[in-house]
């Protein structure tokens, strides 16, 4: 089975790089999509950088496509993962700016998502890292396509180590919906 895998790490986005291996012509390919945020262009190895060592993914570059040009429809991680999770404009979904830990709102039900489109294919689809499509159960990955998830709500700096804000409770990892 043809597996989809979104790893959505923690840190604004600026990068995004696909993957496709095809084993055989029959074979549906495997796409992983890698969505990392505060990371710069010439941040990964395969990018250009000299000074940070990125051997992994470095290979699933060379290995698979390596993307050159990109943008995302907003700098903020909220809006630009529900741009690239649905293919809408995020001020349409209500998505603009990032959710934090009190937020109520997130991707609504019933927009079609990447990963939805992908199972109706035959695909297992994953979800590992920062979702920060909405903070409560009804927004999960595991109920918007993913068949699992590990991985955090929202942004690794909404937690009791917050710069100016006091009393945000730990930051919860989840394992699907727990």
């Amino acid at each position: 089975m043809s597996r989809f895998i979104l790893s959505l790490l923690s840190l604004s986005p600026v990068m995004l790089s696909g993957l496709a291996i095809a084993a055989e012509p029959a074979r549906k390919p495997n796409i992983v999509l890698i969505v990392a945020d505060d990371m710069g262009y010439a941040d990964a190895g395969c990018y250009g950088a000299k000074d940070i060592r990125t051997p992994n993914l470095d290979r699933l570059a060379k290995e698979g496509t390596r993307f050159t040009n990109f943008c995302v429809a907003q700098p903020v991680c909220t809006a630009s993962r529900a741009a690239i999770m649905s293919g809408c404009y995020p001020n349409r979904l209500g998505l603009s700016g990032a959710l934090n830990h009190t937020s109520t709102i997130g991707i609504h039900p019933d927009e079609m998502l990447l990963p939805e489109l992908l199972q109706a294919k035959g695909y297992a689809t994953a979800h590992y890292g920062k979702w920060h499509l909405g903070t409560r159960a009804k927004f999960f990955p595991t109920r918007n396509g993913f068949d699992e998830w590990v991985g955090l709500p929202y942004s690794n700096d909404n937690g009791p180590l917050h710069p100016t804000v006091r009393g945000i409770p730990a930051l919860p990892l989840y394992a699907n919906d727990k």
